[in-house]
């Protein structure tokens, strides 16, 4: 037999006697209909679903006669609610919805509070559909706290706690046992009493705490004993029984489920419910034939309307007459300006076509760089670290410092076609901007002494210690700017200076100026310096650059929301300056603070196996692992990948995308398809934003760019091996 969740009768009452009383003061037929539906309303709680069913049909004709929406939507939830209790779980819904739908045409939010709870457990105990029976019980605690009744809100938790315990998720429903315990006092009464002690002993049970689940179910078949609410009693028998059998006490177990059963027959004896489908059969065939006479209704209306209108009629075709005229026009200049449109598709095609191919170039360009830099970089770092004597030396030096030119040229590329194509969003970190600061400044401190430069610094103190803003691209603004003043001046000064300037609420508005007193830039040139690729003369000296600094920082404080301001002389210096927003919430910090992650680097042995088809890249990787004490093994392709995967266990796989025969995507797939769950972490010269969706689909956990910093990757090695430990 189907459930009846807690107050569900209490509220049909309640609104029974808050609709009432509106009813009364309007016109007698429509209290007439206030009674037929209170009568319905106890036949049902009597168990009379016969004559309730009849009841209700008389007073949802009558109310829809009357066109009352609140009448016409309660005579539905009585309906709804006897098809519940007769096990037509889909007829209940249908009238339930249909309630709703009426209800939704009122202001009387009570009604909709507790329809919104009855489909809640319709979804939940009867339809077992979980997700959508907890959303419509979330929306019934909305409308109780907009009719602030907290008691509403009160017994909807309880409905809650019982559909999670019902599942035996005992850990999300707890919380709502906890609000139940803490608001029981206030709100409790004779009505919950059973079913909050069955709830306190199924919790108990889970946790098993024998003794203290016995007492509550004791209570609740005591208090179910002193109530008349029979139903409820039932389901303190049943749950006090699978308790029983639990704890292997068989025969009181088999004694409350012989009374669960007897309860239950008697409330749902055959006889009744065979004289009530009848009376719900009649209901529905009310219910098509209103359907009928509403579609017989809209025949004649729309029979009257045409024979009124045949003027209207007579206009009509005049009208498409002259339409007809004005379509052959216009097929004349459809075709007259067709050649037209052929050249301006074709310009589109070749533009679109243009684009395509622009980004295809700069993702080839960008890995076809990445990958032999990765070398490069890699080698000189092994050198530097195993011949501690060349640490001074120009040539690796300067061999250094040129592959980390081409590749922050590459990235410079790759960041201006990010940002025209809207793909860079902006971050919410904490910071603190005179750190940041310091740390633009250390890293150019080379720079800086090359030219015999000073950096001065002057921070407002009046701006917060920390801030909360995309610190990254702010450093990357501060680092283009504060590296072109350091080439372009030579034994002078930069100036770094942050002023807070204005606050509007959370926002604190920073002005930010970077002066220096180098060569200056002409007029002529000032409008040129934030285009892509451009590189104005200053004077006839030869300064190195991608020509893409100014563009990225231009389109970077666009993303902010700001604009730059340039003023410059020649011979006198150039100073740059603008206004960022950063947020400062001193809660928030906190919390973004305590949700980063610590890096624990385990010292376990970790066996990392590298599928990488350049021999350059596996020295270099297979140096970076050993260095940690992990144990690793190298193979050429993916088929090398799948023979060795056969024959060992690793921790980790790190695998290259961009290799011969079989690429990284379709060798992850085939070590997924032979069930090996291992982490794989795609070591790759392709830009993240290319291949993410690719990756994720054909199984990779994590993406890493070549070249990259070794503490990075260890950190994503040890967390995705500890989460595949945890998950096994």
């Amino acid at each position: 037999m189907p459930r009846r969740r807690i107050f569900l009768l209490l509220l049909f009452a309640l609104n029974c006697f808050v609709s009432s009383a509106i009813a009364q003061s309007e016109k007698i037929s429509d209290g007439k209909i206030d009674k037929l539906v209170k009568k319905a309303l106890q036949e049902y709680r009597s168990s009379n679903f016969e004559k309730s069913l009849i009841t209700s049909r008389i007073a949802l004709n009558s109310a829809t006669a009357s066109k009352n929406n609140t009448l016409i939507s309660r005579s539905y939830n009585i309906i709804a609610a006897n098809y519940n209790e007769l096990s037509e779980v889909d007829k209940a819904i249908f009238f339930y919805k249909k309630s709703l739908s009426y209800a939704n045409r009122t202001d009387n939010d009570s009604i909709k509070y507790n329809l919104y709870n009855n489909l809640g457990n319709m979804y939940c105990f009867e339809k077992k559909q979980f997700d959508i029976g907890i959303r419509y019980y979330k929306k019934s605690i909305a409308y109780g706290l907009k009719i602030n009744d907290l008691s509403q809100v009160y017994f909807t938790n309880v409905n809650i706690a019982w559909a999670y315990f019902d599942i035996g998720n005992f850990k999300e429903g707890y919380p709502y046992l906890k609000f139940i315990d803490a608001n029981n006092e206030k709100y409790g009464d004779e009505s919950t009493a059973v079913i909050v002690n069955m709830l306190h002993g199924m919790y108990a049970s889970f946790q098993n705490e024998n003794d203290a689940a016995n007492a509550y179910f004791l209570n609740a078949i005591e208090a179910g004993n002193n109530s008349e609410e029979r139903s409820d009693l039932s389901y303190a028998h049943l749950e006090y029984s699978k308790f029983l059998k639990k704890v292997k006490r068989y025969k009181e177990a088999y004694e409350n489920l012989t009374r669960y059963n007897q309860i239950t027959e008697e409330l749902y004896n055959l006889e009744k419910l065979k004289k009530a489908s009848i009376a719900g059969f009649n209901l529905e065939l009310d219910e098509y034939k209103r359907q009928i006479d509403k579609i017989e209704n809209e025949k004649i209306s729309q029979y009257q309307s045409l024979r009124n209108s045949r003027i209207i009629v007579i206009l009509f075709i005049l009208i498409s007459l002259i339409l007809i005229f004005l379509i052959i026009t216009l097929i004349k200049n459809i075709r007259f300006k067709k050649k037209h449109n052929l050249e301006l598709l074709k310009a589109k095609e070749i533009a679109e076509e243009a684009s395509l191919l622009k980004t295809q170039f700069i993702s080839t360009i960008s890995h076809e760089l990445r990958t032999p830099l990765y070398g490069v970089v890699g080698i000189t770092n092994m050198l530097l670290e195993e011949h501690k004597e060349l640490s001074r030396s120009q040539h690796l030096s300067s061999l250094k410092f040129s592959a980390r030119y081409l590749l922050s040229l590459v990235n410079d590329i790759l960041q201006i076609n990010r940002i025209e194509e809207n793909k860079v969003v902006l971050e919410n970190l904490t910071f603190n901007i005179s750190d940041e600061i310091t740390m633009i400044k250390n890293s150019l401190s080379f720079l800086s002494q090359k030219n015999n430069n000073k950096i001065n610094v002057e921070i407002d103190p009046e701006i917060p210690e920390y801030l909360i803003g995309d610190k990254l691209r702010l450093a990357q603004i501060l680092m283009n700017l504060v590296s072109n003043a350091l080439k372009f001046t030579k034994d002078g000064e930069v100036e770094i200076k942050v002023d807070l300037c204005r606050i509007e609420e959370k926002n604190h508005f920073l002005s930010f100026l970077i002066k220096d007193n180098g060569v200056g830039i002409a007029i002529v040139d000032q409008g040129k310096i934030f285009e892509k690729f451009v590189q104005v003369g200053r004077k006839d000296e030869d300064y190195q650059g991608t020509g893409l600094g100014l563009s990225i920082v231009k389109r970077l404080l666009g993303l902010f929301g700001s604009k730059i301001t340039l003023e410059s002389d020649l011979g006198k210096g150039t100073s740059f300056s603008f206004v960022i927003p950063f947020e400062h919430d001193p809660q928030k910090t906190k919390k973004i603070i305590e949700e980063i992650e610590v890096d624990l680097t385990s010292n376990e042995v970790h066996k990392i196996l590298i599928v990488e088809d350049n021999l350059i890249n596996q020295l270099v990787t297979k140096k970076i692992i050993e260095k940690n004490n992990y144990i690793c093994k190298v193979v050429d392709d993916g088929f090398g990948a799948l023979e060795i995967l056969e024959k060992e266990t690793f921790d980790l796989i790190l695998m290259d995308i961009n290799m011969p025969l079989m690429n990284g995507f379709e060798t992850t797939k085939r070590i997924r398809l032979q069930g090996i769950k291992t982490p794989i972490v795609a070591l790759t010269a392709f830009d993240k934003d290319e291949i993410t969706d690719e990756a994720i689909s054909s199984g990779i956990n994590d993406i890493i760019v070549k070249p990259f910093e070794p503490v990075k990757l260890f950190k994503i090695i040890s967390y995705l091996i500890e989460e595949a430990k945890n998950a096994g």
